[in-house]
């Protein structure tokens, strides 16, 4: 497969093209004015327009479906050059405000949900993408692709910041060089310019790989799917654990960077009847005393086939109210896609299967 012209960072453009100040011009006919086609860099010389043509492809990714849910909420499939599969989301986290004469007053804000690989290694027994393997990693193109085209897609203006969280299929710090080279092109001032602290990595726990982005000191943010706070279920859940178990994560975020204005994100999966009641919350407590952190508690979405039930507003309501009162800040991340293929995976495994 050719190279994308979205794999490169403007310093690694200005390189390959000459002469070097042609790269902000190509970076601006991209992110700004949303080309889809080489021959539509008007200002670039034929030659130049030909080599490029020649040498790189321009968007990597095609969406080929894309549902839409009545909470706003969008999930895309896309299609990469060899055929291959992965998703996004769009979720709409704010809506647009107008005073009386039309003006808007607040902008609607969005957060997107990429993926980082075909399918995934870590196998956790609640994914459904887990089902279908793992086929490769993602490029930075493939990966820059998705937030692009989904702002394009949903006419959302270059110079609007938009939330990303790297949590759709695949494990981030699982393919890290090209992940935190995805970051770096996003993050360009020339491009589509979403700040670090815009940014944030989800993942299951591979401890060495979380002390490797430290140590880059990137400044993006960090989420840590835990969903259980003993290794007995959390190996059960995440066969993961056996390599990565909970006192290695826990010791990597201690020395992980943080803004001081911001916390460690910790995602907790609530399965009905398996790790809903207050004795979890209770160890929950105590693992996280101590970290500048937040658990955000994610109903699960039953899917067909799961062995694992919704837990009832109750106990999440219990659950969270736990936490809140001994000190540490909880959330109940709001249910979006449901009427529509809202687990991770399960567009794709219609659309393959069909």
């Amino acid at each position: 497969m050719k190279p994308s012209l979205l794999d490169l960072t403007l310093e690694e453009l200005s390189k390959e093209v000459k002469p070097s100040f042609r790269a902000k011009q190509i970076y601006n006919w991209i992110y700004q004015h949303y080309v889809t086609d080489i021959e539509q860099m008007k200002n670039l010389p034929k030659a130049l327009r030909e080599e490029l043509r020649e040498r790189f492809v321009l968007h990597p990714l095609k969406i080929v479906q894309v549902q839409r849910s009545s909470d706003g909420s969008k999930k895309y499939l896309f299609v990469a050059e060899d055929g291959l599969t992965i998703e996004s989301v769009l979720l709409p986290m704010k809506p647009e405000i107008r005073d009386k004469s039309g003006k808007v007053i607040k902008e609607s804000k969005y957060t997107i949900c990429v993926s980082s690989q075909v399918g995934c290694k870590i196998g956790c027994s609640f994914c459904l993408t887990a089902k279908s393997g793992f086929k490769r990693d993602l490029t930075p193109g493939e990966i820059v692709a998705q937030i692009l085209l989904l702002k394009m897609d949903n006419e959302i203006a270059p110079n609007r910041r938009v939330n990303v969280v790297y949590m759709g299929m695949g494990e981030p710090l699982d393919n890290l060089e090209n992940v935190t080279k995805a970051i770096k092109v996003l993050n360009e001032s020339n491009g589509l310019a979403i700040g670090m602290r815009r940014q944030t990595i989800s993942t299951s726990g591979l401890s060495h790989q979380i002390k490797r982005l430290g140590e880059m000191d990137l400044g993006v943010l960090l989420a840590i799917s835990l969903h259980a706070v003993d290794d007995a279920l959390r190996e059960e859940l995440m066969p993961i654990n056996r390599a990565y178990n909970i006192e290695s994560i826990i010791e990597a975020v201690r020395e992980f960077p943080i803004d001081q204005r911001k916390r460690v994100m910790f995602e907790y999966l609530v399965l009905g009847g398996l790790n809903d009641d207050i004795k979890s919350a209770k160890k929950l407590v105590k693992l996280l005393h101590g970290i500048k952190a937040k658990v955000n508690l994610i109903y699960f979405n039953p899917y067909p086939g799961s062995p694992y039930t919704r837990p009832s507003e109750e106990k999440m309501e219990e659950f969270k109210s736990y936490l809140n009162s001994h000190g540490v800040i909880c959330t109940i991340r709001e249910s979006k896609g449901l009427d529509i293929s809202a687990a991770c995976g399960q567009l794709k495994e219609q659309h393959d299967s069909a």
